[in-house]
């Protein structure tokens, strides 16, 4: 039988301190901060810092929405300046090979140390839908490449690098993506290719994730990766109904929708933020999970009231009983 080393026993990928939270056991708190469409680093720095003190690592996310915004490298470089531990996303969408690796020893030569490889979404969902798709890659070929640079140091090609760049790999995971059954047998094929850590789509439905993570548990994949749940308000019954709609893979049941409608319109945004609290209370108790990551479009002032509403600032949260 080959040996499968769980998640705590690989040797330390990257020394970020998101992966020293996880493997510590403690419940990590990642959130993203959405690019400015500015040249100007102030904006950045503005956006930041409600999340400096909640929140252990932040995602610069990459033209998410396949809109064009500051990039997720330079976005990166300059919370690095600051003094933030990041998540470089990198989407396969704008690039092909050759820049991807390129734009993967930049980042580490930058002080990236955490990235989190996704296909991204098709430029027809955005706001240039002319422009043209690459895909040379998949989030899974991403991966791959992610680990071939690290573990073996050479490129693609064979070429050896004189440095590999330590970087802790991370993925995302949709529970909640038809056919359901399917999806952990997609994650493990997402460990297999790489990742160290995993941050799911938005969990509204806690029943599908519940079920989700069971059978995650079943194939001892908690075991290997370190699983981190999406999260994030609400901002009223109609956005609720758009992201249901036409968000691919939200789900959120009609209960939580009722809920907003019935609430007054001045108190949906507390509202929302309660819905989210009770959420982030709600999967905190489910085995296997290490963490949240809180996604507010820019909404960074509500994601700090949520973790502090939710009992996880200050950070460095011990564990629940059940995960501990």
């Amino acid at each position: 039988m080959s040996f499968v080393a769980t998640r705590t026993q690989r040797p330390l990928r990257s020394d970020s301190r998101l992966e020293r939270v996880l493997r510590a056991g403690l419940f990590a708190v990642t959130a993203e901060l959405n690019p400015p469409d500015s040249a100007d680093p102030q904006e950045v720095y503005d956006a930041a810092l409600p999340l400096s003190e909640v929140t252990d690592a932040l995602n610069a996310t990459d033209a998410s929405g396949a809109n064009v915004h500051m990039s997720s490298l330079g976005l990166c470089a300059v919370l690095i300046n600051a003094g933030y531990d990041v998540i470089l996303q990198m989407s396969c969408r704008d690039r092909n090979r050759i820049a991807l690796q390129g734009d993967l020893l930049g980042a580490a030569a930058l002080g990236v140390r955490n990235v989190l490889a996704i296909t991204g979404d098709d430029v027809g969902a955005g706001d240039q839908p002319e422009a043209k798709r690459v895909f040379d890659f998949d989030s899974m070929h991403l991966l791959r490449t992610m680990r071939t640079l690290r573990d073996d140091g050479v490129f693609l090609s064979g070429r050896k690098l004189t440095r590999p760049p330590h970087l802790f790999l991370g993925a995302v995971e949709n529970p909640f993506a038809p056919p359901l059954h399917w999806r952990p047998h997609r994650l493990a094929k997402k460990i297999e290719a790489g990742a160290d850590f995993i941050q799911t789509q938005f969990v509204f439905d806690i029943e599908i994730f519940r079920n989700f993570m069971a059978r995650v548990r079943d194939l001892g994949l908690h075991e290997r990766v370190y699983i981190l749940a999406g999260v994030g308000p609400l901002k009223s019954p109609k956005g609720a109904e758009f992201m249901r709609t036409r968000v691919p893979g939200v789900v959120i049941p009609d209960a939580i929708v009722e809920r907003l409608k019935k609430t007054p319109r001045e108190r949906w945004r507390d509202e929302g933020m309660q819905i989210c609290v009770e959420l982030i209370q709600q999967v905190r108790e489910i085995p296997g999970i290490a963490g949240i990551h809180v996604m507010a479009y820019r909404q960074e002032e509500t994601v700090a009231e949520i973790i502090q509403r939710a009992g996880l600032f200050p950070r460095l949260t011990k564990p629940t009983a059940s995960q501990s």
